[in-house]
């Protein structure tokens, strides 16, 4: 595929279209940049690029997908996350085996954006403007620069926005470049703009390393501006997040295309659902992964009623999902299913949602109930047991012993 072309033959690619998906927020700015992607990537492609959202926006995966089934017999996911994480990992994934299982249309699912020359590219031009906006000069004076992350519980995710620094760093004439996260891990944006002012750099140049104009965004310009007060003898000041430039077409095209080859490739090495890695040895296997997917998923049923918070779910108290794989099912998890919806509607008191879901990878001791929050899972459920599970689990918050196999 040729970067230099602006729009690709697609004389090939009929009866296909893509949806790219973001994250949502509760910015409608931030929103936006998501649709004018699609229309770009639309315009780049030659062929329909429809805009969905994991939360906070509409419309929702499925809602995108079931409209774009009825015109289309293909279509392929393609990722606005930057890194490869629980989004990427669990959530995404789900809603399009949800989605297989609704809508007669195949889908393709494809990579996240992840390291790329077009974004170091694009990184290198955000800094430069900074720069300009500083009066400074890489060549001339000592210009540190922080690559700032969202931050994540994947270590694989992390470790790939220091990969990010390294690369930035490599061939340019910064004096250095250091990776920093505003939240969830470490080092903070705080901690590591502290930590450059010992070098008393001539300037700092922070990137917020976003795609859209948020919240996160908001909070990176908000504590350069603190730095920048608190240390006279230190310049700094923020850039803009990668927006929608141009160059991330490219990288979306890729994407597209690795994904409608079936030639993704994810880092699965260090990912902590394949391997064991210091700390997270729990998470492996992805069950529990998976049921926190569909958990989170279930939070954000209300997309409009949200308040100032950029994560705030809209959350029932309890989250139920029974496994309706093969093993399960022949054991009779679709009765269980639908007996727990029941009992459930016929309750007074109880505030849950009942989902189905894949394999929990307990094969041969279900049908299987996984009960959150607390992580109780029941074992060997029957149909008659769901009237004792939601009047006394659900509605009393009281355990049924009898039924238990094994607590997460």
């Amino acid at each position: 595929m040729s970067k230099s072309d602006d729009s690709i033959s697609t004389s090939a690619f009929d009866d296909e279209a893509v949806l790219l998906v973001g994250h949502g927020s509760r910015r409608a700015k931030s929103n936006e940049q998501v649709r004018e992607l699609a229309a770009d990537l639309e315009s780049r492609l030659g062929i329909p690029v429809d805009a969905a959202f994991l939360e906070l926006a509409e419309p929702a995966i499925d809602d995108a997908i079931a409209e774009l089934a009825a015109v289309t017999s293909q279509v392929t996911v393609v990722h606005c996350s930057l890194f490869a994480a629980s989004h990427v990992k669990n959530d995404v994934p789900l809603a399009i085996e949800q989605a297989r299982a609704t809508h007669d249309v195949e889908l393709n699912n494809g990579a996240h954006l992840g390291i790329h020359p077009a974004i170091l590219d694009l990184l290198d031009d955000r800094a430069d403007a900074v720069e300009s906006a500083l009066g400074v000069d890489r060549t001339e004076d000592d210009v540190a620069v922080v690559v700032c992350g969202r931050g994540s519980s994947d270590p694989d995710a992390n470790g790939d926005v220091h990969k990010l620094a390294r690369l930035l760093y490599e061939g340019r004439a910064f004096d250095r470049v250091e990776a920093s996260f505003i939240g969830v891990t470490e080092p903070t944006l705080e901690d590591t703009l502290h930590g450059l002012s010992k070098h008393r750099p001539d300037a700092v140049v922070v990137l917020p390393y976003m795609l859209g104009d948020g919240v996160l965004t908001q909070r990176v310009r908000d504590w350069t501006a603190e730095f920048d007060e608190d240390y006279p003898y230190v310049d700094a000041l923020a850039g803009d997040p990668l927006g929608t430039d141009s160059r991330l077409l490219d990288v979306f095209a890729d994407r597209w295309q690795e994904a409608r080859t079936d030639s993704v490739e994810m880092s699965c090495d260090t990912c902590k659902y394949k391997v064991d890695l210091e700390g997270y040895e729990e998470d492996v296997g992805g069950a529990r992964a998976m049921l926190r997917a569909l958990a989170h998923q279930e939070t954000h049923a209300d997309r409009e009623d949200v308040d100032d918070e950029p994560h705030t779910h809209d959350a029932p108290e309890k989250h139920v999902a029974v496994c309706t794989n093969q093993t399960c099912a022949k054991m009779g998890s679709p009765a269980v299913l639908e007996r727990l919806r029941q009992e459930v509607r016929d309750s007074d008191h109880c505030d849950a949602r009942i989902t189905r879901s894949s394999c929990l990878g307990r094969c041969g001791d279900g049908p299987m109930v996984a009960v959150y929050p607390g992580g109780i899972w029941y074992g060997d459920v029957a149909a008659e047991d769901a009237e004792r599970l939601v009047a006394d689990h659900l509605d009393r918050d009281r355990i049924v012993s009898d039924l238990v196999d094994q607590t997460l």
